[in-house]
């Protein structure tokens, strides 16, 4: 590359894109533009600008996608149900598509050739990243640092920045854990939790109090959903953004969200991790619980088919593709008629259900009742049982015509002669399995 070429990277202000800059004009001779997403975190990205270009940058591109992020991505996987090895509800994931849009709009804007982004070679994200370049810019190069460089650890980045006056500024050198925030969650891995013996000390959690301290008196709170969407909090109607904001809040007040998870890496390696999305738990726990009294017994099953292998296809990376798409519109039609309100709990970590209402219910109070109903007959029951239980009852038959065969001239299965045939009293000649080899 020649020193007019330009690379964007996905910058964060932390230590180690901060060293990529000038690593970047080092072996490549380009000119860094330095994309900043704002997706929730807290500071933003407006401090981001001078350290950017203290570190060498030519260009800074501060982009607030908070908007963007819950419309076009959190809600969708909300929406889904899709929540992947069990507990995690995707909060890094389904950061990554949005970003890496954003950075193939300022590439496309700058002329750079290239995207480079932090990403280490053990890790997710680079899949994440690379798969959403791959789908958007096929044409422009990708620099992957760690997967190029001679800096093995975080005591190498700091000395690597030393020795050519990088300027550090607050950055601790001595932080135990990786975190990544924004609206959704926020998650930490590394230093004592990268032993799954160690419980997380009480250092590690940012969002939520330890539920043993959160307030003895419980809160209740109601959630309306339009079509599936989160449309409103206690009766007020709300963006997204201040309603999710609002439930991060009262939920890490008491607790609600925390998850401690072994998971499996995309490239094959178990890693632990501990999450808190307070706000996320309380919104799935409610919308899951609508669904209920709207979607069908089949309507059901075919969402919660569907709710892992979106998780799977967020997980990976693969947000850019005809599947997720089609997933999408199959939810859109799903969730048409998801529509009420959902009554809540919270108290001392947990979000329990109190009531649920929706308008067009497939709940019907008349047919649910144990007592007497105009719409069934209990003795309307009786066809229907002699017919379900049919297969069980040909089954029952089964085995007792082959009992009857095993038992057949007295003999029984722990008798029966070598080579004979069950209930038909035949065996093989005299000197037969000897001619065979037997």
């Amino acid at each position: 590359m020649s020193r007019t070429v330009k690379i964007v990277l996905g910058y964060s202000g932390g230590l180690d894109t901060s060293v990529i800059v000038p690593w970047l004009k080092e072996n490549y001779q380009a000119d860094v533009v330095c994309m900043a997403a704002d997706v929730g975190q807290r500071g933003g990205v407006d401090r981001l600008a001078g350290k950017a270009f203290a570190t060498g940058a030519s260009a800074f591109f501060g982009e607030d996608l908070r908007e963007e992020f819950l419309a076009d991505y959190i809600l969708p996987v909300l929406r889904a149900g899709a929540v992947y090895s069990r507990k995690y509800l995707l909060g890094t994931a389904m950061a990554r598509p949005v970003i890496s849009r954003r950075m193939v709009e300022v590439a496309r804007r700058t002329g750079a050739v290239a995207l480079a982004h932090g990403c280490t070679g053990k890790g997710n994200d680079q899949l994440r990243f690379e798969l959403s370049f791959a789908a958007l810019a096929p044409d422009l190069k990708v620099v992957a640092p760690w997967r190029e460089w001679e800096i093995a650890s975080r005591e190498d980045a700091f000395a690597y920045a030393r020795s050519r006056g990088i300027p550090l500024d607050g950055i601790d050198e001595e932080k135990l854990y990786s975190r990544d925030e924004n609206l959704w969650h926020i998650s930490h891995e590394g230093g004592p939790l990268e032993d799954p013996a160690n419980a997380p000390g009480s250092d590690v959690f940012v969002w939520t109090r330890d539920p043993v301290d959160a307030p003895d008196t419980p809160v209740e709170l109601e959630l309306g959903f339009d079509a599936g969407f989160p449309v409103a909090l206690d009766g007020r109607p709300l963006s997204p953004l201040a309603l999710l904001t609002e439930l991060n809040e009262v939920g890490s007040e008491h607790g609600v969200g925390r998850a401690d998870i072994v998971e499996d890496r995309v490239v094959g390696i178990k890693s632990r991790g501990v999450y808190e999305t307070p706000g996320g738990t309380i919104l799935l726990t409610a919308l899951q619980e609508l669904e209920q009294l709207v979607l069908s017994r089949s309507a059901l099953a075919l969402k919660d088919s569907l709710a892992p292998r979106y998780a799977d296809l967020v997980y990976e990376g693969r947000w850019w593709t005809p599947e997720r798409e089609a997933v999408d519109a199959t939810v859109d039609s799903l969730m048409s008629n998801v529509t009420g309100t959902v009554r809540l709990r919270l108290f001392k970590g947990q979000a329990t259900v109190l009531a649920r209402r929706a308008p067009v219910s497939l709940y019907d109070l008349d047919l649910a009742s144990f007592g007497a109903s105009e719409g069934y007959a209990h003795a309307d029951a009786s066809g229907f049982v002699k017919l379900f239980t049919l297969p069980q009852r040909a089954v029952a038959a089964q085995r007792r015509v082959a009992a009857a065969r095993m038992n057949g001239n007295g003999r029984g299965a722990g008798n029966r002669e070598p080579g004979g045939v069950p209930g038909t009293g035949w065996r093989p000649a005299a000197g037969v399995a000897h001619a065979r080899g037997e």
